[in-house]
């Protein structure tokens, strides 16, 4: 890379993150969710918005029909995966008690109830012809992957967008955080498979096909497997190499050890072709020592370091970089976003409130259940690129999925700070982790005072 490239790309990255520091602060400010601020910032600096205004800054700062552009764009997609890895990390090694035992019924009515009803109610209504599907179809699209598109896209929940709000507002380490986190992980791995399907579908062309069979039920076995293990004994394992006199690693370095966990764990995932969001996930999970977290006390440090660098650069830029990515313009149906956003969520907030009534809860916990399991964030977005970009989905259908994911997640955050503001709890069980929240606005906010003055 030459000078001029790499002066290109600094530009380029110097500008992004500044963007999105500054639009996430003020959204902060309008007690909005900072990652809707860092997404908008990606938004303004994309094609529909910059690059109409001044399409001459914009082709300057992304590479685009530049002689180096192709570098840029390789880098930067590298740094989305990489930032987007990076909050999965992060959450994982700070979320307590995810599947613990005095969580395994609400878990379970969550994951019975909340997930199905939706899913197999848009499936249902497809196949009886309630809606037309036409308009959804991609350029290789199949009427049957498309509506179990539409379906994941109504039953998933987001854990990247989730455990950035939760970390926001400080709850990662909460029962109403770790349960619905550990609801989301099964939930997301299922739907992942049925993706998956979906994608084999359209690439055969036929559900009946043998050579449908082999490479799903593979995929679907694989991952199983490593998930399984990943929760169960890696932790172990982990702990082992933590206490070997032979981990010249750790000794050198414990943030290197960490860091080449979090990758080893992820190329692994990739080999055996398992999501890498997942993985990130529970490299994190595993490295604190899983179920029973006794193994924080020995990377608190490192973890710290990540966790501070990586918020400050990487997951900012992933977050802009979704923005960035939007399909705005000719494509874009606000009537079709509409009937999408407002149905899809009655339809997931009644489910999800209803397997809330079923676990036990009550009252403004089945609320804030519901609304926050409604947010679909980074997978509606995941699963909106893959279906877009394997020619299942129409891009005015693939706008309408992130936009979605967007409107979702921002009204989930805004939900959970506006009772968490009001020193109401999360759950009524546990009443004590909000008032010790709302003592820590309430100082945030008289700090910030001070600061203007």
């Amino acid at each position: 890379m030459i000078d001029k490239e790499m002066g290109s790309l600094v530009l380029t990255l110097g500008v992004l993150i500044a963007s999105v520091h500054i639009l996430g602060y003020i959204f902060e400010r309008l007690r909005q969710p900072r990652l809707v601020g860092e997404i908008l910032a990606g938004v303004l600096l994309g094609p529909f918005v910059l690059g109409s205004f001044a399409p001459e800054i914009s082709h300057t700062l992304f590479g685009v029909s530049s002689s180096h552009g192709n570098k840029i764009e390789i880098i930067l997609g590298f740094l989305y995966w990489l930032g987007l890895i990076m909050l999965m990390f992060v959450s994982g090694s700070q979320t307590r008690h995810l599947l613990a035992k005095q969580n395994y019924r609400e878990t379970a009515w969550l994951l019975g109830v909340g997930t199905p009803v939706p899913f197999f109610l848009i499936l249902g209504l497809g196949l009886a012809s309630f809606f037309p599907l036409e308009p959804l179809i991609g350029t290789s699209g199949n009427p049957m992957s498309v509506l179990l598109i539409l379906a994941i896209a109504v039953a998933v929940t987001s854990i990247p967008v989730i455990s950035r709000i939760f970390h926001d507002l400080n709850i990662l380490h909460t029962k109403f955080a770790s349960l619905i986190l550990g609801a989301a992980v099964i939930e997301d791995i299922i739907l992942w498979g049925i993706l998956a399907i979906a994608t084999a579908i359209t690439q055969t062309g036929a559900i009946s096909e043998e050579k449908i069979i082999g490479p799903v039920t593979a995929h679907i076995l694989l991952t199983a497997i490593y998930m399984a293990t990943a929760l169960s004994a890696a932790p172990r394992f982990l702990k082992k190499i933590r206490q070997s006199r032979w981990n010249i690693l750790i000794k050198a370095s414990p943030l290197a050890y960490v860091v080449f966990t979090l990758f080893f764990y992820v190329a692994l995932a990739a080999f055996l072709k398992v999501n890498l969001v997942f993985a990130a996930f529970l490299a994190g999970f595993g490295l604190v020592g899983g179920f029973k977290d006794t193994e924080r006390k020995y990377f608190d440090d490192a973890l710290t370091a990540i966790s501070k660098f990586s918020f400050a650069v990487f997951i900012p830029i992933y977050f802009g970089m979704v923005g960035y990515k939007l399909v705005l313009g000719r494509d874009f149906s606000l009537i079709m976003l509409l009937i999408f956003l407002i149905g899809s969520s009655i339809i997931a907030i009644v489910s999800r409130g209803l397997a809330a009534r079923l676990a036990g809860f009550r009252k403004m916990d089945i609320l804030n259940l519901a609304i926050t399991t409604n947010a679909r964030g980074g997978p509606g977005i995941v699963l909106a690129s893959v279906a877009y970009e394997a020619g299942i989905i129409s891009a005015a259908f693939y706008t309408i999925l992130v936009l979605t994911a967007i409107l979702t997640s921002q009204v989930a955050g805004a939900w959970l700070r506006f009772i968490l503001g009001k020193g109401w709890p999360l759950l009524a069980s546990h009443p004590h982790e909000t008032w010790s929240l709302k003592e820590k606005i309430l100082i945030e906010n008289v700090d910030l005072a001070l600061k203007e003055n």
